[in-house]
């Protein structure tokens, strides 16, 4: 047997983690086994020995994989195989990775392939909590150079009390649910969900879950000490030390002319910005053939150029790109009810950033069947986010779905989804199509959304806004300053995303990438407090356009209705193969829906006008009657028998007309008097206690004549 060399994390509530390597899948660069409780991760990484000639950028990829065995359950689908990953794997990959990615030397530059598998899990440690600790856990044990270790944990706010990593159980109180990925000595990245919580929460929470990646980050340093790896050593950069210094000098004072003359129109400044480039090539390798000119070492030496410059330019002068205070949000246009097909629309721009975005009203034949390892349920509210290539003028073909539009409408989801109604019959479908973009164009989609919804009569609680933060800092001189509604470049070029959403009582969701080191919680504070000020201007904008969710749906939305029955009358609605309520719908031109909720069942029916709706609850009404004594019924008569005749008083429940009881004068044979299929009036005037049959009566209905 082989034995692991392995280091344990006390979390101080009588659980604990593990970390093990040397065991399970040695060939690769680093592997470690996660575990606590019964759910074990493994992580792998592998990391090529050079880079590809070319590459100017960490080529790193992060793959995390639910195996159906982990929890005793075959995959669904024809092949029962694991196939492509789902959304939520997707998005465990997307906290990794943005937690990782900064972290690599930057001129390493050679293919690195991470990848998490859950191998073993239960229904209370939660996997996703642990993906992270787990790759840093395999690059600590590795070769492969890295300027960690980081880890991850989640933090819930469980009946007013911080808990780091809860239990499944325990999220369900939760008000309160985030992810922190840090190092030693700084937050690399938050995402989560919340319930209107204040900043100074938020910020609390943060705080919490560092002190308890520290412990973990400890064990992985001693882990390493303990594997004692020899980190391999690389040249994946050729560079021209005297070409970077003529780059900087010829280039540097015209970009920051550039940044300076703060121009809000996008392409207008990329063009000015590539010309320096191209001046500066023109000058200097007219005579050289194009071949023989170092242009990609030139435009990333001039990349450095620009970057510094236009940092520089907004420390030193409070200027941002477009012209823009610090604070100040780019104009803001609202429209709603744009489109007349959807049940709800909107159009939301904030400067060069629009978005188009829709709501769908369905049944509960519309909602989204989940079957990931360890969820298996339905989700009656989807967003779904689009990023199509013209929105950035970029001339190429739209691939569909990636990676990035889950992640961005994974967020703009969970800030809309507290502010839902708590009943609501609809399944509904949020969709968001940016039709232009220069940054926080997920946080548009949230403006659009509210705005979507309010039109369409979903009656949220509150508006939502959102917005994104970005930042500037020096670490020599300790300058730096807080961008509210960041652009495009501003992202790109700075120190932080930091995507707020709230309404006015409080946070909803946020996520944050960081880019440096060193980001203090005095300047996360500055930027949630800037955050604030900036959703309250977004909302009031929000509500200039619609102060509050309409009164009444759309004319052509679906309306629904339900109502609750005993459990038991659940098949009598139904009907043998479906009979009674196909039929139901077919007569009526609904749609109806049966689910079991507890001790009864929920039937729901939809159609586009009330009067549709009213026949097919009165069918339904009718089938789930409980027959009363001494009531009058109007039945059909379904069959005549030597004793009298049955009569069905609701759908599915006949009772015994006695031939005694059809009239006050002596009736020879029942079918004198009564027809199949007839109509009649009759009493209810006892139910037999034992077997339930019914006994009706007509004959107290008809006028008695006087004996003379």
């Amino acid at each position: 047997m082989i034995t692991p060399i392995e280091k344990v994390i006390d979390l101080g509530d009588g659980r604990s983690i593990v970390i093990e390597t040397g065991k399970l899948a040695k060939q690769a660069d680093g592997s470690v086994v996660v575990r606590m409780g019964n759910t074990y991760l493994l992580a792998t990484v592998v990391s090529a020995k050079d880079a590809k000639p070319g590459t100017d950028f960490m080529p790193l990829s992060v793959e995390y994989k639910e195996k159906y065995a982990a929890i005793g359950r075959f995959p669904g689908g024809f092949l029962k195989r694991e196939a492509r990953p789902s959304d939520y794997e997707i998005l465990i990959c997307r906290l990794v990775d943005r937690a990782l990615r900064p972290l690599f030397p930057e001129d390493y530059h050679a293919d690195t392939f991470v990848t998490i598998s859950l191998i073993s899990a239960d229904k209370e440690s939660t996997p996703d909590a642990l993906a992270g600790l787990a790759a840093s856990a395999a690059l600590a044990v590795s070769d492969i150079p890295f300027n960690g270790p980081i880890s991850e944990v989640r933090v819930a706010r469980v009946n007013g009390q911080l808990v780091v990593n809860p239990t499944a159980s325990q999220m369900k109180e939760a008000d309160m649910d985030i992810i922190v990925a840090a190092s030693m000595d700084n937050i690399m990245m938050v995402e989560g969900e919340m319930k209107e919580v204040s900043e100074a929460e938020l910020l609390e929470a943060m705080k919490v879950a560092h002190e308890a990646i520290k412990i973990q980050c400890q064990a992985q340093i001693e882990l390493a000490e303990a594997v004692k790896k020899i980190k391999r050593e690389y040249n994946h950069e050729e560079n021209d030390e005297d070409l970077r210094a003529k780059v900087w000098k010829e280039t540097y004072d015209k970009a920051y002319a550039v940044a300076k003359k703060a121009n809000p129109n996008k392409h207008e400044r990329i063009n000015d910005f590539r010309a320096v480039v191209e001046d500066f090539v023109t000058a200097n390798y007219a005579d050289v053939d194009a071949s023989e000119i170092p242009i990609d070492l030139i435009k990333r030496y001039y990349h450095d150029v620009e970057k510094e410059a236009v940092r520089a330019m907004m420390l030193d002068n409070n200027i941002r790109l477009d012209g823009r205070k610090m604070d100040e949000i780019r104009p803001i246009w609202c429209e709603i009810d744009y489109l007349p097909g959807p049940h709800g629309s909107a159009v939301f721009t904030r400067g060069e950033t629009q978005s188009l975005t829709t709501v769908t009203l369905g049944t509960k034949m519309d909602e989204k069947l989940i079957d990931d390892v360890l969820n298996r349920t339905t989700d009656r509210f989807l967003l779904h986010y689009n990023f199509p290539p013209f929105s950035t003028n970029d001339a190429k073909p739209y691939r569909g779905t990636g990676r990035r539009e889950i992640g961005h409408g994974n967020l703009a989801l969970r800030a809309l989804k507290p502010m839902l109604p708590e009943e609501t019959p609809y399944v509904i479908r949020v969709v968001s199509d940016i039709l232009e973009s220069n940054g926080s164009s997920s946080m548009a989609t949230v403006c659009a959304g509210t705005l979507a919804l309010m039109d369409a009569g979903i009656q949220i609680k509150r508006p939502v806004s959102g917005i994104a933060m970005g930042l500037i800092s020096d670490s020599k001189t300790g300058k730096f300053v807080v961008l509210s509604d960041i652009l495009g470049d501003e992202d790109h070029l700075g120190d932080m995303d930091f995507k707020v959403t709230g309404t006015e009582k409080g946070i909803t969701a946020t996520q944050m990438d960081i880019k440096v080191e060193g980001l203090s919680y005095e300047i996360l504070e500055k930027a949630l407090n800037q955050a604030r000020e900036g959703r309250l201007h977004i909302l009031s904008k929000i509500t200039e356009t619609i102060s509050e969710p309409r009164a009444e749906l759309k004319p052509h939305a679906p309306r629904i209705e339900t109502v609750r029955i005993p459990k038991e009358m659940i098949g009598a609605i139904i009907g043998p193969g479906g009979k009674i309520i196909q039929e139901i719908q077919a007569s009526t031109g609904t749609i109806v829906t049966v689910t079991e909720e507890g001790q009864f069942g929920i039937v729901s029916v939809a159609a586009d006008n009330k009067e549709a709706i009213d026949k097919a609850m009165a069918r339904i009404n009718a089938i789930t009657a409980i027959p009363e004594i001494g009531k009058v019924y109007s039945g059909k008569v379904k069959s005549i028998v030597p004793f009298g005749a049955f009569v069905e008083i609701i759908p599915g429940k006949d009772g015994l007309l006695h031939i005694s009881e059809i009239d006050w004068k002596r009736v020879e044979k029942a079918e004198d008097v009564l027809k199949e299929g007839e109509i009649i009036d009759v009493k209810l005037i006892e139910i037999d206690a034992k077997s339930g049959k019914l006994k009706l009566s007509r004959k107290v209905l008809l006028p008695r004549e006087e004996k003379q």
